[in-house]
């Protein structure tokens, strides 16, 4: 069985170091060979390029524009009304990921508008998803990119985003009908919408674009006290012959590189370096 591979989230992961290029740097440093940016539009694509260059950091996942946070947007892929915005997103995304040579790109699909009820407006917010995934679909295709859709959980998280489970994302990309769409799962929401997680990951196994981590309910390093099993986890992914990444998408209980115990245990038990590799 293939060893699998490790991503650090640059949104999460090295916030020791105040600029994403510095991240960059410190992640390539820390061993890893590939990272998530999130949002990375306060910085130039081509100054992330060089650092990624420079580092030889290769950069897996960054997300759709999250539209106006301060209004309490994240993202607008499900909201009515608010297309054009979205396409523009999608835009500013396409353009970074093709400089930054990032081959995926997680489409936000937004939140529940203030003061609905989430059973009043799904239906509309569903038609809006699809019609939004279809128009990013055939731009994504273009670019020989792939478009995640991840469910985000409403229990601890974000009470008000719209994409909650692997079951309804499922749904709705099989309405969406393009295989250049896939299932973006994050364990620690999976875990805490649902639980299940053999069986999730089984069964999603075939949309499945790309996995993220972290310990439940803290949201730390996967070997820190928690719910889940990361070792049986990780061999799970291992026998079912994942490829792709993980992304490590934790809050690091202290400094980020004292924390990679788990990490290097993982590459130790693989006859892997404890760097880049």
């Amino acid at each position: 069985m293939a060893p699998l591979r490790f991503a650090a989230n640059l949104a999460w992961m090295f916030q020791e170091q105040p600029t994403l290029p510095q991240r960059i740097e410190a992640a390539a440093q820390a061993g890893f060979g590939a990272a998530e940016l999130g949002f990375p539009y306060a910085c130039s694509a081509s100054e992330l390029r060089a650092a990624a260059e420079r580092a030889e950091l290769e950069l897996v996942l960054l997300n759709t524009p999250p539209g106006n946070q301060e209004k309490g947007d994240m993202g607008l892929g499900a909201v009515p009304g608010r297309q054009h915005e979205f396409r523009e997103a999608l835009a500013l995304a396409v353009q970074y990921a093709k400089t930054l040579q990032c081959p995926r790109i997680h489409l936000l699909a937004g939140r529940i508008p203030m003061g609905a009820e989430r059973e009043a407006v799904s239906a509309e917010m569903e038609d809006t998803f699809i019609e939004n995934l279809r128009y990013a679909a055939d731009i994504l295709a273009q670019q020989n990119l792939i478009g995640l859709v991840e469910p985000i959980n409403s229990r601890i998280t974000d009470p008000r985003y719209f994409l909650t489970t692997p079951h309804q994302a499922a749904a709705i990309l099989k309405k969406v009908g393009s295989p250049n769409l896939k299932l973006q799962l994050d364990i620690f929401h999976c875990q805490i919408m649902d639980g299940n997680l053999t069986r999730n990951l089984e069964t999603y196994f075939p949309i499945l674009g790309h996995v993220q981590i972290a310990q439940v309910p803290a949201r730390h390093e996967p070997d820190s006290p928690g719910e889940l099993d990361f070792p049986y986890l990780f061999q799970l992914l291992e026998s079912m012959g994942y490829r792709g990444y993980i992304g490590c998408e934790y809050a690091p209980r202290g400094d980020t590189v004292k924390g990679l115990d788990w990490l290097h245990l993982y590459w130790k038990s693989h006859g892997l370096r404890g760097d880049r590799s």
